[in-house]
C-alpha cells in the first residue's frame, strides 16, 4: 500500500494531523513506540478499575468556533467529542497563606475581586488586567496567517504585544508594581507551565490565562475518548496506527527523508517503512540527532538549540467513602502554595529538591463529568502535580532505587499533609489507591528527553521570533510536535491542523 503520510509518533498533534489527512482521502500510517496512542494525552488503567490520564487536566479553545471545535467539526466528531465547561465564576481556585482568589472568566470581575483584596493597589491592578487583554488581542493579530490590513487597523494592540517580546511575567508584574501576594495569586497556576514568574514568557502566560478565561473545559467522556476518536477516524479511512513500534533510524537520501527503520517491541522484528511525506512527532532535537544535526540548515540548527522544559511529579490517587465536593472541590482546579513568593517556591523545589513547603495543583476529574466514570461508583479520583528536577531523580533511580522510591513517597506524604491540614481532614484514611510518577517516568512512558513536560521551555528565549516551526530544511519531512508548535491540548490541535493546512491548502483555522 502506498503511504502518503508516514507519521513518527502518535502525540496529539500527530493524531490531529493524521486524522485530517485520512479524512481527506490520504493514506496515513502512524508508528508509536508506546502501547497506548496519544503521547501525554494517553490514558492508562491501574488495578483493572482506575483510569488516569498521563498529564492533561483541563483544556481551552474547545467552545463553539474555537480551534478544537473547528477541527472536530471537520472530522464529523463535534457531536460525539464534547466538552463540559468549568465554572466560569471560578475555574481556578488559588490558595496561599492569608489569601485566596477564585479566577473568573470576566476580567472586570477579576479586577473587582483583586481590588477587594488589595484596595490600595486598585489602579495598578486594573491597568495590569487591561494590559493582559490588550496583549492577547495583539498576539492574536500577529498569529499566522497575518492580515496586514488588520495589523494596521489594530496597531495599538500589536504594539502593546510586541513590547513584551523578551519579557517574563515577573517583568510585567514589576512594571505595574503589583503587590507580592497579588502576583502569587495571579501566577499560581504555574504548574501549567512548570516555570516561575521570573522565568516564564509573558506571552505564554497571557495566551493560556486568557484562553482559560474564554472557557476552561474537560472532555465529557474523558481524554481517552478524544484520543480513541481520532484514531478511529484514521482507521476508518484506511489508515493504521501501529503501536509498540520504536523508530531507530531515519532513511535519508541526499536532502530527502524517505522513511524510517523501526523495531516491533513485541516480535523484535526490524522493518523499514516509507512514505511520500514523513511527519516527525518525535522531539525535534532528538530526531535531528538521529539524522545528524549537521545535515540541517544553519537556520534550522539554530532553532533546534532550545532548552527543554522542566519536568514534573505526579500523584494519581483514589479515595473511597468520601465526597470531595463536601470539601470545596468541584468544577475547577485548586492551586496551593505554602510560600508567598513563587520564584522562591520553585527554586526550593526544583533546585534544592526541598518539598517541605510545596506549591502544587490539585485536580479532581471524577467531579467534572458523570457521563462516563473513571473509577467505581463509590470512589473518586484526586491528582496532585508539581515540578521536579530530572537530573536529581535520574541520578537517584540509577544509583539508589530505594532512595528514589522514598523521595517520591516523601513528596506525596508532604502534599497529603498539606491537604489534610487545609482542605480534607483525615484524607489518608480514605485513600484506597495511589501511584506516583517522576521525571524518569515521563521519559520512560512518553519518550520525552530529560522527562520534559512541554517540549521546549516556555521562556522568552524559546517563545520569540526564532521559535522552531514545521520546517526542517529536508524535502518532504516536517516537524509536528509541541516544540515545533506549542504545548497543551488546544495548541497541539493548532499544530496538527496548521501543518494540515500548509500541506493540503484546506483552511480550517483561518482567522
Amino acid at each position: 500500500m502506498k503511504t502518503d503520510y508516514l507519521i513518527v509518533g502518535s502525540g496529539l498533534s500527530a493524531l490531529v494531523f493524521g486524522a485530517l489527512m485520512a479524512n481527506s482521502g490520504k493514506k496515513v500510517l502512524i508508528l508509536e513506540s508506546h502501547e497506548y496512542p496519544g503521547g501525554f494525552g494517553h490514558t492508562f488503567t491501574m488495578a483493572k478499575k482506575y483510569k488516569f490520564n498521563a498529564q492533561l487536566h483541563y483544556v481551552w479553545d474547545c467552545g463553539e468556533g474555537g480551534a478544537v471545535n473547528r477541527v472536530l467539526k471537520k472530522l464529523n466528531l463535534a457531536e460525539e467529542v464534547t466538552f463540559k465547561r468549568y465554572n466560569p465564576a471560578g475555574f481556578d481556585h488559588m490558595k496561599m497563606p492569608n489569601f485566596s482568589l477564585e479566577i473568573p472568566s470576566e476580567s472586570e470581575e477579576l479586577i473587582r475581586r483583586l481590588t477587594n483584596l488589595f484596595p490600595e493597589h486598585k489602579d495598578n491592578i486594573s491597568n495590569f488586567i487591561k494590559e493582559i487583554q490588550k496583549t492577547s488581542q495583539g498576539l492574536k493579530i500577529l498569529s499566522p496567517p497575518i492580515n496586514f490590513a488588520t495589523l494596521l487597523s489594530h496597531f495599538s494592540e500589536v504594539f502593546c504585544a510586541l513590547q513584551y517580546l523578551n519579557s517574563t511575567l515577573q517583568d510585567v508584574f514589576n512594571k505595574f508594581n503589583l503587590p507580592q501576594a497579588a502576583q502569587t495569586l495571579l501566577a499560581l497556576q504555574w504548574p501549567d507551565f512548570l516555570l516561575p514568574p521570573n522565568q516564564l514568557s509573558f506571552y505564554a502566560w497571557v495566551i493560556l490565562f486568557t484562553g482559560y478565561q474564554k472557557g476552561a473545559f474537560y472532555p465529557t467522556k474523558h481524554f481517552e475518548f478524544v484520543i480513541n476518536s481520532l484514531v478511529k477516524v484514521i482507521e476508518k479511512n484506511g489508515g493504521q496506527v501501529l503501536l509498540n513500534h520504536t523508530v531507530t533510524n531515519f532513511l535519508v537520501n541526499n536532502k530527502t527523508v524517505t522513511g524510517v527503520t523501526a523495531i516491533d517491541k513485541i516480535t523484535q522484528k526490524t522493518s523499514d517503512f516509507t512514505g511520500e511525506t514523513i511527519i516527525c512527532n518525535l522531539d525535534p532535537k532528538k530526531a535531528a540527532q538521529m539524522i545528524g544535526l549537521e545535515k540541517f540548515s544553519k537556520t534550522v540548527q539554530k532553532k533546534l538549540n532550545y532548552d527543554y522544559s522542566p519536568s514534573n511529579f505526579m500523584a494519581y490517587c483514589v479515595v473511597k467513602d468520601i465526597n470531595l465536593r463536601d470539601y470545596g472541590f468541584g468544577e475547577w482546579n485548586t492551586f496551593h502554595t505554602g510560600h508567598e513568593n513563587l520564584n522562591e517556591a520553585f527554586k526550593q523545589m526544583y533546585e534544592k529538591n526541598d518539598f517541605s513547603h510545596p506549591s502544587f495543583a490539585i485536580t479532581t476529574p471524577t467531579l467534572l463529568t458523570e457521563t462516563e466514570r473513571d473509577c467505581p461508583e463509590d470512589c473518586q479520583i484526586i491528582e496532585f502535580l508539581t515540578v521536579a528536577n530530572y537530573d536529581y531523580f535520574k541520578q537517584l533511580q540509577d544509583t539508589d532505587k530505594k532512595a528514589y522510591r522514598q523521595k517520591k513517597e516523601e513528596i506525596l506524604n508532604t502534599i497529603l499533609d498539606v491537604v489534610e491540614k487545609n482542605y480534607i481532614p483525615n484524607l489518608k484514611e480514605h485513600l484506597v489507591f495511589k501511584i506516583t510518577g517522576s521525571p524518569t517516568t515521563n521519559e520512560r512512558f512518553c519518550g520525552c528527553p530529560q522527562g520534559n513536560s512541554y517540549g521546549s521551555s516556555l521562556t522568552p528565549r524559546n517563545m520569540g521570533i526564532g521559535r522552531l516551526n514545521h520546517e526542517t530544511s529536508f524535502k518532504n519531512f516536517y516537524f509536528c510536535n509541541a516544540s515545533s508548535g506549542y504545548p497543551g491540548f488546544a495548541p497541539t490541535f493548532w499544530t496538527g491542523a496548521i501543518l494540515y493546512q500548509r500541506l493540503s491548502g484546506d483552511l480550517i483555522l483561518s482567522k
